[in-house]
């Protein structure tokens, strides 16, 4: 299996060289991709707003200037969003600095993109909530065309483009695969027909594992593609929301099976979160980087 590894925002609290160590540690142990989480604000419970899944407090690194540094003192792991909430930015921004960093990574990024769900986020970046699942299949058709063509032309409903050219183009070109997050028939329908893979973030079972990949297969045959090009990976357990979530990551038995249960459900990669092993008591990033290498050297071993 590919392994990834969520990386910690929190790392940043002891400084800047930790960081850069844990970056590298990681890509020393072996994992194969890191992967960034992606929030600009977040709101604070208020009247008429419901609470989110998360702390509004939680620290998070923005996503392309986290990802920069790590490129600049990584060399072989990939690199890439988990997810990025494509329709809340200006996808021209978008197309420019996924090239840029394809760039100067020497061609190691994928984005991972997905439609978000926080309307307060939206309303502070000035975008429209209600119309995210549109503008993401628009926005990756636009990524697209400028990372592939010369002069890009583009009319959408929400975005038009005339005779515009951006260089330099990433070492991947169009190729540069883009993964979509989401579990839901419109998410299943936009991997299937625009995505190059799957980010799983909840799945809980083989029958919603088969509903959804088999959901994704159906729309890539209908849209003409080969279902067996599509990527399929997952977070290894869903964010944790409770003492029971919060404490998985320090039981490495249930760690093991459970990405074995994952390899057997047709998922080809696993996504460890580093954040949630630090709420599971590593509370160091030495003890994140000793835990990640464990974990690491036994599902090497025991699930391949």
């Amino acid at each position: 299996m590919k392994l990834a590894v969520e990386f910690p925002s929190m790392s940043y609290r002891e400084g800047p060289a930790t960081v850069i160590r844990l970056a590298q540690s990681i890509e020393r142990i072996g994992y194969d991709h890191i992967d960034i989480f992606d929030h600009v604000v977040m709101g604070v419970p208020i009247e008429g707003r419901p609470k989110g899944p998360y702390n509004p407090g939680m620290p998070i690194l923005e996503a392309f200037m986290t990802l920069s540094y790590l490129a600049a003192v990584t060399s072989r792991v990939t690199l890439g969003t988990e997810v990025l909430v494509l329709p809340q930015r200006q996808p021209a921004l978008v197309a420019k600095q996924v090239s840029t960093l394809d760039t100067l990574s020497g061609g190691r990024v994928r984005l991972g993109v997905g439609v978000g769900w926080q309307e307060s986020e939206y309303e502070a970046l000035g975008e429209d909530f209600r119309t995210r699942g549109a503008r993401m299949d628009e926005a990756i058709r636009l990524l697209r065309a400028y990372w592939s063509d010369a002069e890009v032309s583009f009319e959408s409903a929400h975005y038009r483009t005339v005779a515009m050219s951006m260089e330099p183009k990433p070492p991947q070109g169009g190729r540069l695969p883009i993964w979509i997050g989401g579990n839901s028939e419109p998410a299943y329908r936009r991997v299937g027909r625009l995505g190059d893979g799957w980010l799983a973030s909840r799945v809980t079972d083989a029958d919603s594992a088969r509903h959804a990949i088999g959901a994704i297969r159906r729309h890539a045959e209908e849209a003409g593609r080969d279902p067996g090009a599509i990527g399929l990976q997952s977070m290894v357990a869903t964010p944790p929301r409770d003492t029971a979530g919060k404490s998985f990551y320090a039981d490495h038995d249930a760690v093991l099976a459970r990405v074995a249960a994952l390899k057997a459900m047709g998922f080809g990669w696993v996504t460890l979160n580093a954040t949630a092993i630090f709420q599971a008591g590593a509370r160091s990033v030495e003890a994140i980087t000793d835990s990640l290498a464990r974990l690491h050297d036994r599902i090497r071993a025991e699930v391949g």
